[in-house]
């Protein structure tokens, strides 16, 4: 049974909900979304484990741009996913999609390879500040797709979930730029 609007604005999404469709699985980072607090924390952190283990399997068998590819097919994958879910949840950005973090988080990762650990966790620090706090250019990606008064849930909000975290990556990507030119001056 799929949420109505009325149901999912009173409570957090549950297992049942979580597990009731392909979209909601997804959008909720298999489970990730459903953290009582810091769902986009736990996503990042779930994504971050899913790109460990993955890794090897993806660049053995697609190359090494295996990751852009799942990174592109995840977005349009996501587009589905997280407006579907967010027209069942009856809202237009549920902090329970994590999808976008996980997205976004590879996307860095897939970036930054080679890296150790440090760096993924300097990585991580950063992009939690971004896509948390919204600063800059993240805050106008965040505003850009809102739903206006009386504006059914529909793709543009889906395509906005997806777009804020791919903005808070980017500046992740360029603070870590300027953070290692500045430290090899």
């Amino acid at each position: 049974m799929i949420a109505t609007p009325t149901q999912a604005t009173s409570q957090r999404p549950t297992l049942r909900f979580a597990f009731g469709h392909p979209a909601h699985v997804i959008a909720l980072g298999f489970g990730a979304g459903l953290a009582p607090r810091a769902a986009g924390t736990i996503g990042t952190l779930w994504a971050w484990a899913a790109y460990l283990v993955l890794d090897d399997w993806v660049q053995r068998g697609l190359g090494a741009q295996g990751w852009g590819l799942v990174v592109l097919l995840g977005t349009a994958i996501g587009l589905w996913a997280c407006t579907r879910t967010a027209q069942d949840m009856g809202i237009a950005d549920p902090g329970a999609i994590v999808w976008d973090e996980v997205l976004a988080f590879w996307l860095v990762l897939w970036v930054l390879e080679p890296s150790d650990f440090w760096v993924q966790l300097s990585a991580f620090a950063v992009f939690r500040y971004f896509d948390a706090a919204k600063p800059g250019p993240v805050g106008w990606a965040d505003r850009r797709f809102k739903r206006q008064a009386g504006e059914a849930i529909a793709w543009r909000q889906g395509a906005g979930i997806l777009f804020d975290d791919f903005v808070a990556a980017g500046c992740t990507l360029l603070f870590l730029a300027i953070w290692v030119r500045l430290w090899n001056s």
